[in-house]
This record gives C-alpha cells, structure tokens and sequence, in this order.
C-alpha cells in the first residue's frame, strides 16, 4: 500500500474568509494572522514539514483562518466557537492529527492576537481561543454537540 501525500486546500464552495468586522467595526486580516500562528506553530513542531510537507503549511493558513472566523462571529454573538473546533477537532482526530497540537495552536493563536490586533479587538479574540484550547485539552469535544 503506497502512502498518500498530503494535498493542499482546494477552492471549495465555502473558502476561508481572508477579513472579519468585530461588532466594533474593527477589521482584522485573517489571513495575516493565520500566516503569523503558522510560522511560529512550525517553529514549535518542525517533524511537521516532514509529515505534511508544503501543503501542511497551506491547510494550517486555511484552518487558522477559519477559527480565527469561528473566533470572531464567537465574540459578535453570532455562533458558538465550541461547536465549529469540536467539528473540527473529530476531523483532525479522524486523520491521525495529534489533539493536544490543535490546543497549543490555539494558544499560539491568542498570543498573535495579543500582540498583533489593537484595541479591544485581542481584548476580546485572546480569551476566547484561550479558552477553546482549555475545551480541545478537555477533550469536552468529544460530547459536545456538533
């Protein structure tokens, strides 16, 4: 049986979002910032350009954008981050994606957030992937409802 190399994100009927409006008005460039969580996740796990090659690196933009989304439409009160990564989370698990690496991601997340987005914007951002990574390491995913 022949090992199948991993893909790159093709354009889909639903792609990544690339900007997001808080409830403020503030615009944040989602794909600047999941580019920023990317470079440092693989400074922190470089066995992944091995495992994943290039297209890892394009699927971890792709993925960062949509929860830094998922983290956005969470602080507008537009939907319920949990539900989105739970999904997210069984998929990754499903293909042999080690869970705790999803958490730190996020971690990584909040502090690119932290440093990078101005005004209440991380204020608001930061806490929220903190705590879905706190609820990826829970391992709540699993019951939650999806």
């Amino acid at each position: 049986m022949t090992e199948r190399r991993l893909q790159p994100p093709e354009g889909g009927d639903d792609p990544p979002r690339v900007s997001n409006p808080l409830s403020g008005g503030e615009i944040l460039d989602l794909f600047s910032l999941a580019t920023a969580i990317c470079e440092r996740y693989r400074l922190e796990y470089p066995d992944e350009q091995e495992r994943y090659g290039d297209a890892g690196i394009a699927w971890c933009v792709h993925d960062n954008q949509y929860i830094l989304n998922w983290a956005t439409e969470s602080v507008n009160g537009e939907i319920d981050i949990r539900r989105e990564v739970a999904w997210l989370a069984i998929v990754l698990q499903a293909r042999d994606f080690p869970i705790d690496r999803l958490a730190r991601n996020l971690d990584i997340a909040a502090a690119v957030v932290s440093e990078q987005v101005g005004g209440t914007g991380a204020a608001e951002l930061a806490p929220v992937l903190t705590t879905t990574a706190e609820f990826v390491r829970s391992g709540e995913f699993w019951n939650y409802s999806v």
